[in-house]
């Protein structure tokens, strides 16, 4: 049975890949009736997405000749599934607040089917607060939101805020029409900090203090917990590591600079702290490098830094669920249980890493809560993360 998709497009510069995503979505047999917004009319003509859809464009609420029969509503609602793409900031900030001054926005506010929103937008735009509240407001309202992809954009800035390329979005499209997607993710409407990665403590302006994590399995579980349908901002370490689809990332260097940002994103439903947090960074850092001067071996004097995991855990926005790890090469579960009592978390995941666990591709973890210790076999990481995040959303249900 073909099914029905009314794809809205937004005004910007990516409303021309609507045509593609139109022609996949044609392709793969389903009707796909169109939206245009003044916005996207500047970008792409009525006539290339009828000639693409094969049905009719409209553009405002006058195009519906049988307005006094509530045309806007019925159209609402005869489609399967309600696309938006590309979302700007501008139309995303009108779905949150319940605006409904256009056809779109009518539409979106008139309709009683699953709605997807595709956003593209400038990477500032992206990341301020106002679009992060909004984005939040419509997941917690039941609207799925992708992620952006990451990369140059038409203003010459790099970063999150492009429109995920049509293949993806069909392929999406293609999940929810099918019923392979949750229509209400497990973790809709959460939102889950994640750290991942080492620390650097900075020396002088050439060395640092750092460790072997590698951020694997760190970024493993925000990708997870994404899939999910939670909200999640990862703030990681210095690690080359794609940011996984769906999560929000904050780059940090040090302890203190990772302190800063864990509590910048507060507050969250749940926080998973896989970081690996240096313990100490040098009291004083040499404005130049250190120079061998022949008079024997410097003195570096350690300061301790920040304990993030205590200090969220004792903080008045600390979060339902409070997760901590613990990297050990002796003693594993000993030390892990000693851990959560002395952090005041409620799991603490321990794992191994006395071999080369640190830069591999597979865990042996042990959860430790109040309630005992569970140990699993030997897993990949990914598999690792889709574990552990099935067992948050349980613990947050």
């Amino acid at each position: 049975m073909m099914k029905r998709v009314l794809l809205i497009v937004g005004g910007g510069i990516a409303a021309y890949k609507a045509c593609e995503l139109v022609r996949l979505l044609r392709k793969a047999g389903h009707g796909v009736r169109c939206v245009l917004t003044e916005g996207g009319s500047h970008f792409v003509t009525p006539m290339t997405l009828a000639a693409l859809s094969e049905d009719k464009v409209y553009t405002t609420l006058w195009d519906l000749k049988n307005e006094a029969e509530m045309g806007h509503i019925q159209l609402s609602r005869e489609a399967d599934l309600i696309v938006v793409a590309p979302a700007t900031a501008d139309l995303l900030a009108r779905m949150a607040a319940g605006i409904a001054d256009d056809l779109a926005t009518t539409l979106l506010l008139a309709t009683d089917k699953p709605v997807l929103v595709a956003p593209a937008m400038n990477v500032r735009m992206w990341q301020h607060a106002a679009t992060r509240r909004n984005v939040a407001q419509l997941r917690a309202d039941g609207v799925a939101v992708m992620a952006p992809d990451e990369g140059a954009m038409a203003c010459g800035e790099f970063g999150p805020g492009r429109l995920p390329e049509p293949a993806a979005i069909a392929q999406e499209i293609e999940a929810r029409l099918g019923g392979t997607a949750r229509q209400i993710p497990l973790l809709a409407g959460r939102h889950v900090l994640v750290t991942a990665g080492p620390t650097y403590e900075p020396i002088d302006p050439v060395r640092y203090i750092a460790n072997r994590s590698s951020g694997k399995q760190g970024f493993a579980i925000a990708g997870a917990l994404a899939r999910l349908g939670a909200r999640v901002t990862l703030i990681a370490g210095p690690v080359a590591l794609p940011t996984p689809r769906g999560v929000e990332r904050v780059d940090v260097e040090t302890a203190r600079e990772m302190a800063a940002a864990v509590d910048h994103a507060l507050p969250a439903d749940a926080a998973v702290m896989v970081a690996a947090v240096a313990d100490w960074r040098a009291e004083d850092v040499a404005g130049q490098k250190i120079k061998k001067a022949g008079g024997g071996t410097p003195t570096l004097h350690l300061a301790e830094n920040p304990d993030i995991l205590a200090t969220l855990a004792q903080g008045s926005r600390r979060p339902r669920l409070l997760i901590g790890f613990a990297a050990e090469t002796e003693r594993v579960i000993e030390h892990a249980t000693a851990k959560r009592a002395r952090k005041g978390a409620d799991w603490i995941v321990a794992n191994d890493v006395s071999g080369d666990v640190m830069g591999g591709d597979a865990n042996t973890i042990h959860i430790v809560t109040g309630n005992g210790v569970e140990s699993w076999e030997r897993l990949p990481k990914d598999e690792v993360a889709d574990r552990l995040a099935t067992r948050i959303a349980q613990a947050l249900d």
